[in-house]
């Protein structure tokens, strides 16, 4: 009978030892899988930040480039040809760096991507471009041919920003994994 007692005694230990076992390699499985799960969560949070940082970047010199090419209202409105030249070449002289300062973001938006945003944005940089080729053909002949031509640009300018902007909201997005 007291072998009986023994081999429960043995057997009760070895339950309890399987058991702790069992149980500490399911808290360790669980304790990596919430680490992962946690370092994943931060990896995105600051993916997230480092393409908002980016996008938003490009979004300010988008309008300072907006800012000059607004300036055709003031074109518009002036009296005399010499008004007109001037102010022209007052754009002209300002947008070449705005367009520099579109490059520079634009790179940065390429390094953060993904590729969709980053072709978006150099798409619109390319836009921008055009602009700045229609605004010197204006400088030489103000004719209203010449002027539509430059607000075409300036359409397909704002058509290429307008899709830049969807794309990278919608790559800021959160998604359900």
């Amino acid at each position: 009978m007291a072998n009986s007692g023994l081999w429960v005694g043995i057997l009760t230990a070895l339950t309890a030892l399987g058991a702790s076992y069992i149980t500490a390699r399911a808290t360790a499985r669980a304790a990596r899988a919430q680490a992962e799960t946690t370092a994943r969560a931060q990896a995105l949070r600051e993916e997230r930040e480092r393409r908002r940082s980016a996008y938003r970047e490009m979004m300010s010199c988008v309008h300072a480039f907006n800012v000059v090419t607004w300036q055709i209202d003031d074109v518009d409105a002036a009296r005399d040809r010499e008004s007109k030249g001037r102010l022209l070449t007052q754009m002209y002289e300002r947008i070449g760096p705005a367009i520099g300062d579109m490059n520079r973001a634009m790179h940065e938006v390429r390094l953060d991507g993904p590729a969709a945003v980053s072709d978006a944005a150099d798409h619109v940089r390319n836009m921008a471009r055009c602009v700045q080729q229609q605004l010197e053909t204006l400088l030489g002949d103000d004719s209203p041919g010449r002027r539509d031509a430059y607000d075409a640009a300036y359409r397909d300018f704002r058509e290429a920003y307008v899709m830049f902007v969807g794309l990278a909201r919608g790559a800021l997005e959160v998604k359900d994994t």
